[in-house]
């Protein structure tokens, strides 16, 4: 067969029109840079292209600053640094190339946390992800190594025992009464439709390679092949903030040491701590958050000021495009990298505390005023 030789473009000719994006990687990518960076790729031959893709196809978010760019493998965050060094400090708040992180999921280390007020705080949760060393990113995976992190994941969650035994579900065989029920407990992570994650390929071949695990009691639970290798998951009705985070480290520990023993051992460095596919998850990649009521305390003139403060965020219990129902939000930690696990869940169960203590007052007509709290 005939094969046809077509001259590369040039980067001018290649390089996105930005023009119109309000993305941290379109804050930072200029044409020189770009004519740097697309002559290199990573071992795994994951390129610039690959790296900006989202961002490219999705100009910027209407409540959140949205990142642009995701990893395809570990290599990335060093082979396309130029580009993706700028976008951490950007998005972490200032985190330098120069800093390292700091790991601790020792749960002894969290002051309180076991007395959050079940009247406003509903339920409990603290997620994270995990990538297994050697292999791509959901990004740029191969089929082979999507089922291959499967096979390790199903081989080693299924080696925990006691209140963490459980079973794995696999998307592509479940029956529509395993769907439902999985549905009907939030469990179920469906095929992406966010085009975020669309534009990242990670819906490639979808959905084989992905499945769900669970506890019995169904408060520990691990997402596989879904936007990371692993999405680690604990949780529980109520304000028990401790025992849920103390189940989460002592999972994630079990986790890590069974997939070290099959020489697969999590994606981590010194300087961005847990590796992960979007530079906004790494260091901890942990989301501790709750669902609690704050009618009063959300029309409050001063609720956004008071979060920022505290370093958290809002949602709508829905998720991130969604709004709050009958005053109910989901309030998580704003950081991932540069604190550590037990920091970010301690920002979580104080700033929460001390926002159902503002809720009380104004509930009861009285000024909060001496319970601002300071600039952290």
């Amino acid at each position: 067969m005939a094969t046809l030789s077509i001259k590369r473009l040039s980067a001018e000719d290649e390089y996105p029109d930005l023009s119109q994006h309000n993305n941290h990687m379109a804050k930072v990518l200029t044409l020189d840079m770009y004519k740097t960076l697309r002559e290199r790729s990573t071992p795994n031959g994951f390129t610039i292209d690959g790296v900006i893709q989202t961002g490219v196809d999705n100009p910027g978010h209407p409540f959140i600053m949205t990142v642009g760019c995701v990893a395809g493998d570990e290599e990335s965050y060093e082979v396309f640094k130029e580009l993706l060094d700028p976008v951490i400090e950007d998005r972490h708040g200032g985190y330098k190339p120069t800093d390292n992180h700091k790991t601790d999921l020792n749960p002894e280390n969290l002051k309180g946390g076991d007395d959050l007020d079940p009247n406003y705080v509903l339920s409990s949760r603290v997620r994270t992800g995990r990538s297994i060393r050697g292999f791509c990113l959901p990004p740029h995976c191969s089929r082979g190594e999507r089922r291959a992190v499967e096979k390790l994941s199903i081989e080693a969650l299924n080696a925990l025992d006691g209140d963490l035994k459980g079973k794995y579900y696999a998307l592509k065989s479940m029956t529509e009464e395993e769907q439902q029920q999985l549905i009907d407990d939030h469990f179920l992570f469906d095929k992406p439709v966010s085009p975020l994650l669309l534009s990242a390929g990670m819906a490639r071949d979808w959905p084989d390679g992905r499945g769900i695990w669970h506890n019995d009691s169904k408060t520990f639970l691990v997402w596989v092949n879904e936007e990371d290798h692993l999405r680690v998951i604990s949780m529980q009705k109520g304000g028990n903030m401790k025992e849920v985070f103390t189940r989460f480290c002592t999972g994630l520990n079990k986790i890590e040491t069974l997939f070290k023993e099959k020489g697969s051992p999590f994606m981590w460095n010194e300087h961005l701590g847990f590796v992960l596919t979007c530079p906004s998850n790494l260091g901890t990649g942990l989301r501790g958050g709750v669902h609690v009521k704050l009618p009063n305390l959300s029309k409050h003139d001063k609720f956004e000021e008071i979060l920022t403060k505290l370093r958290l965020q809002k949602r709508g219990t829905g998720g991130v495009d969604t709004a709050a129902v009958g005053g109910v939000f989901d309030i998580s930690n704003a950081d991932r990298l540069g604190f550590s696990e037990v920091e970010l869940v301690q920002m979580v169960v104080d700033g929460v505390k001390l926002m159902v203590e503002m809720e009380k007052r104004l509930e009861n007509g009285q000024s909060i005023d001496d319970l601002m709290p300071a600039q952290k």
